[in-house]
């Protein structure tokens, strides 16, 4: 246990020397242990407490709870978006090039720095989102890769704020908000019920458009390894690694939702449609060389025999016909 203290001491120590002094009395940046204590109780709960409490349970009805939530996230990530781009990206006192850390007290200075501690701030804002996945026992939704993505940012943030809190990483939170307020538009929308959900088609191009922000995130990040920059090479790295890691993590959901799907129904209905004594769905048996019953309907005979075409099935047992063939 002493081993641990005076590691735990040891980092503090470490830290404090090399921070950024407008930052370190800061609510939970005196010390990382805090933010990691957070993330990890917070995967504790929705993986295995939460679960557990809500296992005997009716799953709550949070509609309009989801909805004002939900709008809450819009609201705060536009506002994100905003205070980080008049901070620079907006003004013209950021390049997109390279941006090195300004530790000046300059007002425009100090707005980015405080929109870097609000961008982490809402990093714990989000946690809420699986919290209601428990609360609604919507299991199948907390995936890997949605808890990783939740449970790591907070982390990865705090030490953009405690040593870099400006300069060339900040595009990283710009864009993400910038993404945050169409996602969680999406979520607004889709909260409010069937009525509105009918015109969501675009659902499969939010994962899309967070893989397009991962892909420009790492080619900024990366640039400055190949150019002069005065910025701290290890935050290149921490968070192009960071984009490359969310970009696998969030194409392997994309092929597993969308991809694999769409080819398992178009084998189904190749599979359907090559079936060439046709196929009895609901009833009891294959049509075969005129034997035709299903729910009590008959195809009508020809010359004295049930006949089935190549082109027919029943569904229900009415005879319908393949369409294409």
């Amino acid at each position: 246990m002493a081993v641990i203290v005076d590691l735990m001491r040891n980092v503090n120590n470490f830290m404090n020397k090399h921070q950024d002094p407008r930052t370190a009395n800061w609510f939970l940046m005196s010390s990382p242990f805090y933010t990691l204590g957070i993330c990890i109780a917070y995967v504790v709960f929705v993986k295995i407490i939460g679960p557990k409490l809500m296992e005997n349970r009716k799953p709550f009805k949070l509609q309009q709870t989801l909805v004002y939530y939900n709008l809450f996230q819009v609201l705060f990530s536009t506002w994100l978006f905003y205070e980080i781009g008049m901070g620079g990206w907006f003004t013209g006192e950021y390049s997109f090039r390279c941006q090195p850390v300004d530790y000046s007290n300059k007002p425009s200075t100090l707005r980015m720095v405080r929109a870097s501690w609000w961008y982490f701030f809402s990093k714990f804002t989000e946690f809420v989102d699986t919290i209601f996945f428990v609360l609604r026992k919507k299991n199948q939704q907390i995936t890997t890769l949605h808890v990783i993505h939740h449970g790591v940012m907070p982390m990865s943030v705090w030490f953009g704020v405690k040593f870099t809190p400006g300069g060339h990483s900040t595009f990283f939170g710009f864009l993400n908000t910038f993404v945050h307020i169409i996602m969680y538009s999406y979520y607004m929308l889709s909260a409010m019920g069937p009525e509105i959900q009918k015109y969501l088609w675009w659902k499969k191009y939010i994962t899309t458009l967070q893989m397009i922000q991962f892909v420009a995130i790492m080619v900024h990040a990366f640039q400055l390894l190949f150019t002069e920059c005065n910025y701290p090479r290890a935050f290149v790295w921490w968070i192009g690694m960071h984009a490359v890691m969310f970009f696998f993590l969030f194409k392997e959901f994309y092929n597993e939702a969308y991809t694999k799907k769409k080819r398992a129904a178009a084998a189904a209905a190749l599979k359907l449609a090559q079936n060439g004594n046709g196929v009895c769905q609901n009833g009891a048996a294959k049509l075969q060389n005129g034997v035709a019953s299903s729910n009590g309907y008959a195809k009508t005979p020809q010359n004295g025999a049930a006949v089935t075409s190549v082109n027919d099935y029943y569904v229900n047992g009415v005879n319908q016909r393949i369409k294409g063939e």
